[in-house]
């Protein structure tokens, strides 16, 4: 098992996305899920993230269902969660944005009352406000620090400059981002800066939303709703841009098969080996995709297999942006 470093705690470096349980992609079942989860801490998870926006607060009371549970367990297990989203009553897909020091505190206090904890053990700030300085939000997030509800402070999707002030302010524990074989923006400018200032990169949707484990339909996934999947507004997912982007992962099978290991192991082992402090958090709401996925900290690549790899999946050769332009907006702010 490969265990980092994360908030303070040594845990292993593929963890659990519970998004996916409470929304976005097609049905939930909390039966299922909850079994998922027990499942995940049996075989060894310890990392599990979530956010107040996954469901409007419903991943976040699952969680509270499981940590409830697993009783003494808990002291063992990382929970991660978010704030700062919040939907337009109007368009589910239409994120609103604060980050104000009052909305900080009244978001920390809902979800611990839905996590069912005294302190949640990673918070990350959602997306950036641009009409709040994020030292206010960072500030927030050090008094609650200081009061014990949280115990280190996260960003996702943010820019070399804001992670800078943040850090500034109070040391950020972790950096969430989406980061994979087909979304790899933030090598340039924010892999090294997590370096330098000794911060976590947790990526998410390591294997691209499902597409990279070349299981998916293309006619199951564009003739979905687009209230239930929400990978039919993603252009990856779209007309040519899909046939294009199954043709690359065709390659990655091929070299799975090589390797003796699944497609999604070796996109998540090729992660796990661009930093020494990256965390994925592939998800699922299914057992029959948890162990896979966990072992793939035992898949070895050697340096020829890993570059080969990356030549392969240059962000030039991606068709589609990973994120329609009004979702972009908000993100790397």
């Amino acid at each position: 098992m490969m265990k980092r470093m994360l908030a303070g705690k040594m845990v292993p470096a593929v963890g659990l996305g519970c998004m996916g349980m409470s929304e976005f992609y097609g049905e939930t079942d909390d039966t299922q899920s909850l079994a998922t989860l027990e499942a995940a801490l049996d075989l060894g998870y310890r990392h599990f993230d979530t956010s107040d926006m996954y469901g409007s607060g419903h991943n976040e009371e699952l969680l509270g269902k499981f940590i409830k549970r697993i009783g003494a367990k808990r002291q063992d297990v990382l929970i991660a969660s978010k704030f700062g989203i919040y939907r337009d009553p109007s368009d589910k897909y239409k994120l609103l944005i604060e980050g104000s020091r009052d909305y900080v505190k009244k978001a920390c206090e809902a979800s611990l009352k839905r996590l069912n904890v005294e302190q949640i053990d990673l918070y990350y700030v959602h997306r950036r406000d641009p009409n709040t300085p994020i030292e206010e939000t960072v500030g927030a997030l050090a008094e609650l620090v200081k009061e014990g509800k949280i115990g280190a402070i996260g960003l996702s999707e943010m820019s070399p400059e804001t992670l800078r002030k943040a850090h500034a302010v109070h040391p950020i524990a972790a950096l969430q981002s989406e980061y994979s074989l087909w979304s790899r923006d933030l090598e340039q400018t924010m892999l090294p800066l997590c370096e330098q200032l000794g911060i976590a990169l947790v990526a998410y949707s390591p294997l691209g939303r499902g597409f990279l484990t070349g299981k998916l339909d293309k006619n199951q996934i564009q003739q979905s709703d687009a209230a239930a999947d929400f990978r039919t507004k993603l252009p990856r997912f779209q007309g040519e841009n899909f046939d294009h982007n199954l043709e690359l992962v065709k390659t990655l099978e091929k070299m799975s098969a090589e390797l003796g290991c699944s497609t999604a192991q070796l996109a998540l082992a090729w992660l796990l080996d661009q930093y020494a402090n990256l965390h994925v958090i592939p998800g699922t709401k299914r057992i029959a995709y948890l162990e896979g996925n966990f072992s793939a900290q035992n898949v070895q690549l050697d340096a020829a297999a890993s570059a080969m790899l990356g030549k392969i999946f240059d962000p030039s050769a991606i068709a589609g942006k990973r994120y329609p332009d009004a979702i972009l907006q908000g993100t790397n702010l």
